[in-house]
Parts: structure tokens; sequence; C-alpha cells
């Protein structure tokens, strides 16, 4: 009994055995075939690392305001008489606009102009009469002061009278017209704008750091997200004298030529300030930098040697890298790349140290310096 006891545990080792030993095998197998194939490659693409030029510039918001630019509004109380503009007209200096219903105020007028002839005729005969002694200096002097004091009516009438006909301060644009005709206006009562835009200011504000490299005459440039794709020139004409305590900016005003009447006060501009003299770097694409905590990773395609087919064997070199500057879609690279070195722009995740790749330029990232957004 304990003979076949014995001989059925041996039989029993011999089969497990076999069978233990038969996927110790065969998981040796599938490992070494694994290793022989190698690492899969990654697609990956490229481009060609090379110097451009660069022209230093800070980049800041601004905002367009008229050279000269204001409200019209009404000084004086009264009912809209005449209307003498179109919506939208360029009016020169002095051109009448809008005229309120004057004519008690014009009849008050020619009362006091006959008042002040009548204090004229009674000053110049008692003056005739002083010199032959038949009136005395007093009555002289209350003459004058009552014939004084008349003019000074008719003046201040007068004022009244102009004020009732608002008139262009400088040549300019029009704008929307907010009143009309038989509307009564209290004094202060806004009736459109005017703005001069042949030229146009553009104000922004850059840190104090920068003042070093301004001076007036300086170019800048703007943009728009009105006109995609088209710079204004303009120059610096006013360094503010002072810096914001809470910000530490200075306001800085330049002067730019508007003869298509494109710029208008009020919008938003993106405002290049070339502050330097041209300097030459390596860019790449900011796709092609991987930030991380331990520093800024290229990957470097290197020729690794030829395969079976005897096509080029491509393998990634990881490298850190100095970064600058960027512009657009570009970074500039201080350290770490040379002229001609063929670096990964996208595909960089499937990556590591040594790893093969294959080359698919088909579709590539944005490498704009100045790129615009577009609509969707």
């Amino acid at each position: 009994m304990i003979k076949r006891m014995i001989i059925m545990l041996i039989v029993a080792g011999l089969a497990l055995g076999g069978i233990f030993g038969f996927i110790s095998f065969k998981g040796r197998m599938i490992k070494q075939a694994m290793l022989s194939q190698g690492q899969p490659s990654q697609t990956v693409s490229t481009t060609t690392a090379k110097y451009l030029e660069w022209l230093p510039e800070l980049e800041v918001v601004g905002t367009l305001t008229a050279v000269q630019g204001t409200d019209l509004s009404t000084v004086v109380s009264g009912i809209v008489d005449e209307i003498f503009f179109q919506q939208g007209d360029y009016v020169k200096t002095g051109t009448p606009l809008l005229k309120l219903r004057a004519a008690d105020d014009i009849a008050k007028l020619q009362s006091l102009k006959a008042a002040a002839e009548l204090a004229n005729i009674t000053y110049l005969r008692d003056l005739e009469q002083f010199r032959v002694k038949a009136v005395s200096q007093q009555t002289l002097a209350v003459d004058k002061a009552n014939y004084d004091a008349a003019v000074a009516n008719v003046a201040q009438q007068q004022a009244l009278l102009d004020y009732k006909t608002i008139r262009a301060p400088f040549s300019g644009q029009l704008g929307v017209r907010l009143a009309n005709l038989g509307q009564a206006l209290q004094a202060g009562t806004g009736i459109g704008t005017i703005q001069a835009l042949d030229t146009i200011f553009a104000d922004f504000y850059l840190p104090q750091q920068a003042l070093s490299t301004l001076k007036i005459g300086q170019t800048v440039t703007l943009k728009t997200d009105t006109y995609p794709g088209q710079h204004f020139t303009g120059n610096i004409r006013v360094i503010n004298p002072k810096v914001d305590v809470n910000t530490r900016n200075v306001l800085i005003r330049a002067l730019l030529n508007n003869p298509e009447h494109k710029l208008l006060p009020g919008m938003y501009t993106t405002v290049d300030v070339a502050i330097g003299q041209t300097q030459r770097f390596i860019t790449l694409p900011q796709t092609a930098i991987a930030f991380n905590p331990y520093g800024s990773i290229i990957y470097r395609v290197e020729n690794n040697g030829q395969d079976e087919k005897g096509n080029p064997k491509l393998i990634v070199k990881q490298s850190f890298v100095t970064t600058g500057d960027t512009r657009g879609d570009q970074i500039a690279i201080l350290q770490g790349v040379n002229e001609g070195e063929t670096i990964v722009t996208s595909g960089q995740l499937k990556l590591r140290n040594g790893s093969p790749v294959v080359i698919n330029n088909l579709v590539q990232p944005s490498n704009n310096p100045a790129p615009q957004i577009k609509d969707q």
C-alpha cells in the first residue's frame, strides 16, 4: 500500500514538473522573441534648426484716442429750431451744426442795443455840455457808467445768442445725431460726436524698466484684429514724465497717420515697440520644447546605422536646452541646439531616450512668428 502511494506521488510530481517546466520554457521563448524584435518605431514630425534674425520688441496692449475729438453738447437750454448737418459728414472748423430757437433772445438783443445807443447819445450830449460847464463832472461820470453798462449788456446778450448756434470746434467727422427738430434740450445735453481721424494717438503702458530703451521718435507697430495681417506704423511722441505709483508703469503716447480712417478712437490694439539691435537666434516651434520641473527638453534625431534593407535607422536623443524669448509660435534657443540639427516637433509623449522613430512631415505644427486668430 505504501509502495503504491509512493509511486503515485512520484508520477504526480513528474506531471506537475513537466507542466511548470513547459510554462517556464514558453515564457522564456516569448521574451526572447520580443527582445529580438526590438522597440516599435514611433512616428514623429521634425524640423531643421536654423538661425533667424529677431529685432528685440516689447509687445503690449494699447488704446486708440483721437488727436482731437469731443462729444458735442448744448451750452444753454432751448428747443431745436434747425439742424444743418447729416450724420457722418466731414465738416470744417466753425461750420454751423445746430441752432436753438432764439426769437426772444434776438428781440431782447435789439432792445439792449437801442438802450446802449440812447446811453451813448446821452453821454456825448453831456460831454459837450460839460465842456461849457453846463453839467457837473458827476453827471458825466454817471452817463459814462450807464453807457458802459449798456454796452456790456449787449455783449452778454450777444454771447447768449451765439450759444444758441452750435458750431464745429475743429475739422473732423461727425457721428450719430442725438437731437431732433423740436426737441427741448437742457444745457449740457449731447447732440453727437466729432472726431479728427487723419492722425490718431495710440496710448499704452510699459514697465519702468523699459524707460532706458525708449526715446522720442522711436518706431512702434500696431496690429488689430479688425484688420488681420495689416500693420500700422507710428512714432513715440510723448513719454509721460510720471510713473504710476500703483503699477510702476509709465504712459507712452505714439502718433500714427490714418489717411484712410481705418483706425477709430477707442479701438483695442497690440503695440510692438522696437527696443534694440537685430539679433540672430536659433529658433524652433514652441511645440518642440517639453517643459518640466527639471528643465526644458528637446529630442534630437540621430542616424544609428542601417537596417537589413539598407534604410537608415533613426533614433532620438534627449537633451536639455536653454530657452529665450518667444515670438508667436516660435521660441529662441540660447544653448543646447546647433544649426542644421533635426529636432522633433510633435509626438514627444511616446518617446524616450534611444527610441527608434519614423519621420512624417506631412502635417507640421504652426511655426509662425505672428500668428493670426481666425474666426471659426
